[in-house]
């Protein structure tokens, strides 16, 4: 991974909650992992009145509550060293506070603008970000976080407003779970070993799964939830996001516009979600949380059976869950093959309980198993379950860079291969239309457990690979 140029970074809504939990400690793990510039300034730019001290003491505060290592001396005096603030009112304002910066670096540094702000302030920002002359296409990129939009019209409005100050190569939609690598284990596993890739196909795999059980309820995000919900919290990102490499084409080469364009093939032969192939849940007692109304019918759990109508992919089961309170916390993904077309060894179990799988855990750290029947120990020629198993050195993984921070490097280097782009984003809304118009009535289900029983109804004979198997 290579050094980024010399670069101001703008923190937009610096002081706030995500700043402090991601961006800050992200940007001090770059550093210490030498991938921040040799020059670089950090400029917090917020509506608080607060002068570079008072930054500083909130960004030593906040490594000191999330930063995955010691606040040591030395590296915190090299961090301080970089930071400034602007209140951020105006244009002039944020004029005056990057054009510093610029001047303290000298020459012509890049721009990188993250927008910790909310999705709906996010296009007056870049507006004001225009007004200010710091838009140059040659210089200056924006990070935005999801959603990008709500639905179809908003998202349009949103990508509309966007283009009119950014081209769409400054524009960096950060979802962190394409930064995971987990994730970029399935686009390496398939593309770079040829007896992978020859399966990926209708004609040999059963059912994809896509399985984010999530075990802690909203734990004092009411405000949040209540608004978004589970589907746009989770399934019409990074799910779905998830699915576009998982599913898609081999690209010609790895570089940005080659791989966006094949996971913008996938989006495109997805077919429209039909509401009655869609279960809702609510765990009991979500109404009970502070913040949430006493009638509130917010989904907290979503089962989906999708399809690809492709040449590859017509007629495989696609199945995506996630949800709050259930019995894990996974982040899988399982690529379930066909049978065999007969039998010769005993089993003694359930045809169904026999199974040939490759699985992703695209949680950090990452790990691939691949599921198949080997020969039991002993004078029969009977089978039993085996697994293998890849996973990471364990001293390798404490070298691993976190999702966001990999993302948020990805955009200094201005590199969008993991960025969603606007057609993507629209495509998706498109496709998630007809289940916003109609959607099911969210189904009770106990804390603890895998959720409503529809959702196994949903998944048929294909089953859910985290239900079937000790977790």
């Amino acid at each position: 991974m290579h050094k980024p140029e010399a670069t101001v970074i703008g923190l937009v809504g610096g002081t706030g909650d995500l700043a402090r939990r991601m961006v800050i400690p992200g940007c001090f793990h770059l550093m210490l992992a030498g991938l921040l510039p040799d020059a670089c300034r950090i400029v917090g730019l917020s509506l608080d009145e607060l002068d570079d001290d008072g930054f500083k003491d909130v960004v030593r505060h906040s490594l000191e509550e999330h930063a995955r290592v010691d606040l040591e001396d030395e590296a915190w005096e090299r961090f301080s060293a970089m930071l400034s603030f602007g209140h951020a009112q105006d244009a002039s304002d944020y004029k005056r506070a990057i054009g510093a910066a610029e001047k303290a670096l000298g020459g012509s540094p890049r721009r990188l603008f993250h927008l910790a702000v909310p999705p709906s302030a996010a296009a007056a920002v870049v507006k004001t970000i225009g007004e200010a002359g710091l838009a140059d296409e040659d210089r200056t990129r924006v990070i935005l976080e999801k959603p990008f939009g709500t639905d179809l019209d908003s998202a349009r409005t949103l990508n509309a407003s966007l283009h009119e100050i950014l081209t769409e190569r400054q524009i960096f939609r950060i979802d962190h779970f394409l930064g995971k690598e987990g994730v970029q284990n399935v686009i390496t596993l398939r593309f770079a070993n040829a007896f992978i890739e020859p399966v990926f196909n209708r004609d040999h795999v059963d059912s994809i799964q896509i399985d984010v059980p999530e075990a802690l309820t909203i734990v004092g995000r009411a405000g949040f939830y209540e608004q978004t919900g589970c589907l746009k919290d989770m399934v019409t990102t990074h799910l779905l996001q998830v699915l576009g490499f998982v599913a898609m084409e081999p690209p010609v080469s790895l570089h940005a516009d080659a791989l966006r364009d094949r996971t913008g093939d996938v989006f495109q032969s997805l077919q429209p979600i039909d509401p009655a192939c869609v279960v809702y849940g609510q765990y009991e007692g979500y109404r009970d949380e502070p913040g949430v109304a006493k009638d509130s019918t917010v989904e907290t759990f979503v089962a989906a059976k999708v399809e690809i109508d492709s040449w590859r992919w017509a007629g495989v089961p696609i199945l995506l869950r996630t949800g709050k309170a259930l019995a894990a916390k996974r982040q899988v993904v399982t690529i379930v093959f066909k049978e065999p077309p007969m039998r010769l060894f005993p089993w003694e179990k359930d045809v169904k309980d026999a199974r040939n799988a490759l699985r992703f855990d695209i949680a950090d750290p990452p790990g691939i198993a691949l599921e198949f029947l080997g020969k039991e120990p002993g004078p029969a020629l009977t089978v039993q379950e085996s697994e293998l198993q890849l996973s990471i050195d364990p001293e390798e993984v404490e070298e691993l860079l976190g999702p966001y921070e990999r993302l948020f490097h990805d955009a200094l280097i201005g590199d969008q291969t993991l960025f969603t782009r606007a057609d993507g984003v629209e495509r998706i809304w498109e496709i998630a239309t007809p289940l916003l118009e109609a959607p099911p009535k969210p189904l009770p289900y106990a804390q603890g457990s895998w959720g409503p029983e529809a959702a196994d109804d949903l998944a048929g004979e294909c089953t859910w690979e985290l239900t079937r198997a000790p977790v």
